[in-house]
């Protein structure tokens, strides 16, 4: 996009624009924003505006809570659902009042990884993130309930598919806001909603992803529904991923394809997917973050439990979609949407780097469909689990230099306290199964 100072505060005037919101993202992957009067958008602009970072999960103790937020000017847009005393917002870079940026920012440990790949030569990192959603019910106070819209499954069309207005909805109001959309459809389980949005490079996509869910949950509020990007809100029905398709570039060449190559796959991308592999159970409390991300990674419901890869199956964690040259891509599938967008692709960037470096070598591909397999064949094969519990997920990263490496001390402690909360709060909570199984029978 390229906007400059004076074409902010151009588009400020001419749209009536009376507030912006300073945009940036919690280390759990809320987002978080300081409104700001137009009166004050200069000083924005000059990188002057300070907020208190010790209210801000994961962020800072208190005695050292002054930060500075720094506008990421190509972020500039106003929000198509305002249509008096207009709202723009602008993503952030979160910098100490010492000029150094925040270690503990997530698009700033993104944009470190990505400074590692550039110094490998890759110019940049493509990402195309497929988030998917439920829409439910509202009641009558305007709360969520499990309640579904529609009784749809995978590319149904109306009558079935009641979300479909609100998904044009928003479909149009992502489109106004510069979002170029590439397919828009019903996913396999009621309720459930996919919308493709065009590759971006990392730090674009991530930013890009944020503001899906925003629109998403705006739009959805408007039709009387909330959307939920809960990875698995419903028992026996499928869970939302956010299958997330990856390669790296070197100027405009695609480092992962070769022509040469029978599936034509470059040793680049084969020693990338390598790394993914290898590291898969340590980034997983990243990319799988809540205790209910692990209700989604269960054999049966066509989400990837094992750490395999495949140019032509769909049960494997990683898959080769058929396009070649430029399109030329690996597809990573077990991510879901509850994942911090930065600080997932950051891990998988990390690990996919540690394989190049490294030269690993890419194991067999998976081509028979793992669900099916039982666990000595599984064990045979060399195929294991992703992590069963966010437990699991949290031991198997602590033990993980390259995954700790890519988040830095203060990401990783703060994360890893947080999860820590959640998951004892998860683990002494007494749920309604048990008294269901257990307080009749004992």
């Amino acid at each position: 996009m390229g906007y400059t100072k004076e074409d902010i505060k151009r588009i400020a005037q001419e749209q009536n624009v009376r507030f912006i919101r300073l945009q940036f993202t919690d280390l759990l992957g809320t987002i978080k924003n300081v409104e700001i009067p137009v009166s004050q958008l200069d000083k924005a602009l000059d990188n002057k505006m300070m907020f208190d970072g010790s209210s801000i999960e994961g962020y800072v103790r208190i005695e050292e809570s002054d930060m500075y937020l720094y506008p990421d000017l190509d972020t500039w847009v106003v929000f198509p659902w305002v249509s008096e005393d207009r709202v723009a917002r602008l993503i952030c870079d979160i910098y100490m009042p010492d000029g150094t940026p925040f270690a503990g920012d997530p698009r700033g440990i993104l944009k470190r990884v990505l400074t590692e790949a550039e110094e490998m030569g890759f110019t940049s990192m493509n990402v195309g993130p497929e988030p998917e959603f439920f829409l439910f019910k509202t009641d009558e106070r305007g709360e969520p309930t499990t309640e579904l819209n529609d009784q749809g499954g995978y590319f149904d069309l109306a009558p079935v598919d009641l979300g479909e207005n609100c998904r044009r909805e928003i479909v149009l109001t992502l489109e106004e806001m510069g979002f170029e959309i590439e397919a828009s459809h019903h996913e396999v389980a009621p309720g459930q909603h996919e919308i493709d949005f065009k590759y971006a490079d990392a730090v674009k996509a991530a930013d890009q992803i944020q503001t899906f869910k925003l629109v998403v949950k705006t739009i959805a509020r408007v039709h009387g529904l909330h959307a939920t990007f809960m990875p698995k809100p419903l028992f026996g029905a499928n869970g939302s991923g956010m299958h997330c398709h990856q390669s790296l570039f070197q100027g405009n060449t695609n480092s992962f394809y070769d022509e040469s190559d029978k599936l034509g796959l470059s040793d680049t991308a084969r020693q990338y997917m390598a790394g993914v592999l290898k590291h898969a159970r340590a980034f997983a409390a990243i990319t799988n973050p809540t205790v209910n991300s692990y209700k989604r990674l269960v054999p049966g419901y066509e989400a990837p439990c094992y750490v395999a890869w495949s140019a032509s199956n769909r049960s494997p964690m990683i898959r080769i979609p058929a396009s070649r040259g430029l399109s030329t891509r690996v597809e990573v599938r077990n991510p879901d949407p509850a994942a911090n967008p930065y600080l997932a692709l950051a891990v998988m960037l990390k690990a996919g780097l540690d394989g190049i470096k490294n030269k690993l070598s890419l194991p067999a591909p998976t081509d028979r469909n793992i669900y099916i397999m039982s666990e000595e064949e599984r064990v045979e094969s060399g195929i294991p689990s992703l992590p069963l519990n966010l437990r699991e997920a949290l031991d198997e990263m602590l033990r993980n230099d390259v995954i700790c490496d890519a988040l830095g001390e203060h990401a990783l402690s703060h994360f890893y306290e947080l999860k820590e909360i959640e998951w004892d709060m998860y683990r002494t909570q007494v749920h309604e199964w048990e008294r269901e199984q257990y307080l009749r029978q004992y």
